[in-house]
């Protein structure tokens, strides 16, 4: 019994010494010790440039509207109804007394995500309307002011752990309800509660407060996705000052090291968002990503019908992987919270054509070929000092004859990805490249994948 209260004494001793060593490091060099902590940039991407397809969620109190306020409907973005109809915030804030999406489920939501191909996923917690998504202190806007009470951040980032969906966080840097956000920084100056005494000092603080609510209540989160749509400076340096973005960035890395920030915070972080559009050659040399809607819209109008195709949907997909991007592909769900019949159809005819064909997509690099006529290429290394070669046949030859034009060695290996024996196809040299026999029939009537596996580097003759 002595022997051990002496060596119980010695422990506390040890200890207690540590906690004053501890105590005597300066600030500056446990911060600079954190800093050592956090991943390279390298580090923080490899996930996501294997994934290449994530799923995006505009979801708010605009959904409710739907694209219409008293009887006019607005042509624009269901999401922008409020700064379209000029709404004012005493009457726009009414909506959150109707929010009560009694079919919504995140977990359902998130399957149809998987299901579809997707590896990531990333929801409005607060857009342009500065409604919240989650439960802040900081703010009774949220969505436990609704009759819905429930967080709906905290139960996607839930589904997202348990589907192995990598999850991630929009998050608006302007805002038309907030007081302290000066009306002069957003387009038409338009502000739902404008106030002449607005300080966007004190907004940055809110701001702050709030992501730091959200990458502290909901476990990892892979991404901060900002967004300043129409917000008005002089200079991308006016816009970085007064956003205060450096300060934003080393905040976001602080609470979450690992996470990945877009180019909208006002710097250019870690990848570009290019738009509804898919960049002529990708961006060379920076990672990218295309967000795109299914429709015209982001959040839920009930009038837009105007539906891409799953075809078109899936040559989206493939052209963008082409050219080296990631592609984010937006659902708006209803009021009720549940998702468009007609956006689960193409999400699940994604799904069908990825589970043949995904090896083409995901952990692909951009093509270093010149476009072909017949649709597109990826590539991969193999092991072996192979280059696999992947060619998206999007116009199948009616002769049975694919052309790969300028490429100047004949592969070791070739045949149709979907084809689970792999059978060899048949392959000629040409003065001009190279012509695969390949059945006068298309496998596949949105795009067919026909492998190529050649000895070392990529030659072409453009």
């Amino acid at each position: 019994m002595a022997r051990n209260k002496v060596k119980k004494n010695k422990i506390f001793l040890f200890v207690f010494l540590i906690g004053i060593v501890a105590s005597t490091i300066p600030a500056n060099s446990k911060a600079h010790s954190a800093e050592n902590k956090k991943s390279s940039k390298s580090e923080r991407m490899t996930w996501w440039r294997e994934a290449r397809f994530g799923m995006f969620i505009h979801w708010g109190l605009y959904a409710i509207p739907a694209g219409e306020w008293k009887g006019v409907e607005y042509k624009w973005l269901g999401e922008w109804i409020m700064q379209q109809a000029r709404i004012p915030s005493s009457e726009y804030e009414l909506l959150k007394d109707q929010f009560d999406p009694v079919k919504f489920d995140a977990n359902k939501i998130v399957r149809l995500a998987k299901d579809a191909g997707m590896k990531y996923l990333v929801i409005t917690s607060k857009h342009h309307d500065g409604f919240s998504l989650f439960d802040s202190k900081y703010s009774d806007y949220d969505v436990m002011s609704t009759p819905f009470e429930r967080d709906i951040i905290g139960e996607f980032a839930d589904a997202c752990r348990r589907h192995n969906i990598r999850f991630g966080l929009y998050y608006s840097s302007k805002d038309w309800h907030h007081p302290e956000f000066p009306a002069e920084y957003n387009r038409g100056d338009f502000h739902g509660n404008p106030n002449p005494d607005a300080d966007m000092n004190k907004y940055i603080t809110y701001m702050k407060n709030q992501l730091t609510e959200l990458l502290t209540n909901y476990g990892p989160i892979s991404i901060a996705w900002f967004d300043f749509s129409g917000i008005r400076f002089e200079s991308s340096e006016e816009r970085a000052r007064v956003l205060r973005a450096e300060e934003i960035v080393g905040h976001v890395r602080d609470l979450q090291p690992d996470i990945i920030i877009n180019d909208r915070v006002g710097v250019s972080a870690d990848y570009g968002t290019p738009e509804q559009e898919i960049p002529d050659v990708g961006i060379p040399g920076r990672d990218w990503e295309t967000c795109q809607t299914m429709n015209d819209t982001w959040g839920f109008k009930k009038n837009d019908q105007n539906w891409k195709s799953s075809a078109e949907l899936i040559g989206e997909l493939v052209e963008t992987s082409s050219k080296g991007g990631n592609y984010l592909l937006n659902i708006g769900p209803t009021a009720l919270g549940e998702v468009a019949q007609a956006s689960i159809g193409r999400l699940q005819d994604m799904g069908k054509w990825l589970q043949i064909n995904g090896e083409s997509i995901y952990g692909t690099k951009a093509s270093p070929f010149t476009k072909p006529s017949w649709g597109w290429y990826t590539q991969r290394q193999l092991p072996g000092d192979i280059t696999r070669l992947y060619c998206h046949v999007l116009d199948w030859p009616k002769d049975g004859k694919l052309v790969v034009e300028g490429l100047s060695k004949k592969p070791e290996d070739a045949f149709l990805l979907a084809d689970e024996n792999r059978s060899s196809l048949l392959v000629s040299q040409i003065d001009d490249g190279i012509v695969i026999a390949v059945s006068d029939r298309d496998p596949d009537p949105v795009d067919s994948v026909v492998v190529l596996d050649i000895m070392g580097n990529l030659e072409y003759n453009n």
